[in-house]
């Protein structure tokens, strides 16, 4: 099911200024098939078309078959364009590329932990092909889709403790022994890489370090919080909290992580690196009732844990982002929940 066309037209309006520098150019996008990817794929056609452009995207797939049954929209559009391959070793597609964006990223938690070198092999050697890639098309500019994961555990300290959010200059990472952090370590060492591309090769990059987000399409059975509590309520099932809930995260709408991308890519600088997410800090258990009261109403919300001192802290400082291009949080919390509540009620009432 295609996106809203209120959400295609608020990433149109607010990317405006940055299109024509893709006027007539040819993007090379990696994960196309997910959540970050449809977005992107979706708002690049919008604005193709409602600007005349002229402008082609090809997208990285390992199935194009399995592409075409996932996103018909995207598939159907003439615009866009499959090339079949693995992102560690995919042969370069013919012609001239003016711009490169490097989303491909697993974030199965289940991937995380039971086969961890396969995502290092996917986030390290992957990066490193693109890299090349991009080097021998001599793009005008690559964007690299990081991770707030790069900072390591963040807290706030004992209860009551001053909350912090995350900055960029913030100088800390994960646990070097821990094998769960196999996505985390991946993520920071192909930002190296991309450090490398830039000094040696002179390439134009620029990093998002992505947090936490909801809209569509954003999967409702996995690790993601916000989609599981959604997902609860569509199916009318009280919202259970197995721990404590006192966890803090933020939750920017897709529509503006799209704004926040197309923005970088098209208008940001060689070398920026700037968190994107929302700065507005939202408990698990605050996010639970939040959902309750945006679409559900009549569910309960029950927390199992006891309440633990120290708190893990997941917020972006986005200061840097904000005072460059605008900030990037204009679809409030309660707002976002609605609208994604209603894709998913929609695409699953045209499923049945």
């Amino acid at each position: 099911m295609p996106l809203p066309r209120a959400d295609l037209d608020h990433v149109l309006t607010h990317t405006q200024d940055g299109w024509r520098t893709l006027a007539g150019g040819r993007l090379f996008i990696t994960g196309g098939t997910g959540f970050f990817g449809k977005w992107l794929l979706e708002t690049f056609a919008h604005a193709n078309h409602e600007l005349q452009l002229g402008a082609r995207a090809v997208v990285l797939t390992r199935d194009a078959q399995a592409f075409r049954r996932a996103a018909p929209q995207l598939a159907g559009t003439a615009a866009i364009e499959l090339v079949e391959g693995d992102i560690a070793g995919f042969a370069f597609p013919a012609g001239d590329f003016s711009h490169v964006v490097h989303a491909a990223t697993p974030t199965s938690a289940a991937l995380n932990e039971l086969s961890p070198f396969a995502l290092i092999d996917a986030g390290v050697n992957g990066t490193r092909r693109v890299l090349d890639f991009a080097h021998a098309k001599r793009v005008s500019a690559l964007l690299f889709t990081s991770s707030g994961a790069v900072y390591g555990p963040t807290r706030t300290g004992e209860s009551g403790a001053a909350r912090v959010n995350i900055a960029e200059t913030l100088a800390t990472g994960p646990d070097l022994a821990n094998p769960r952090n196999a996505y985390a370590e991946s993520k920071r060492l192909a930002e190296v890489m991309c450090a490398v591309a830039a000094d040696k090769y002179g390439l134009s990059v620029r990093i998002a370090r992505c947090f936490a987000f909801v809209g569509p399409y954003l999967p409702l059975d996995q690790h993601f919080a916000i989609g599981n509590f959604i997902g609860n309520a569509l199916r009318g099932e009280d919202i259970h909290i197995r721990g404590d809930g006192m966890a803090v995260r933020s939750y920017l709408y897709a529509a503006d992580l799209a704004i926040a991308l197309w923005t970088l890519l098209l208008q940001g600088q060689s070398g920026e690196t700037c968190n994107i997410g929302s700065p507005e800090p939202v408990s698990i258990r605050e996010l639970a009732h939040a959902v309750v009261r945006a679409v559900a109403p009549e569910l309960r919300v029950e927390v199992a844990g006891a309440v633990v001192p120290g708190l893990d802290y997941y917020v972006p400082d986005t200061a840097r982002f904000d005072q460059r291009h605008g900030a990037q949080v204009r679809i409030g919390l309660h707002e976002a929940i609605r609208r994604t509540y209603a894709f998913h009620e929609t695409a699953h009432a045209q499923a049945h």
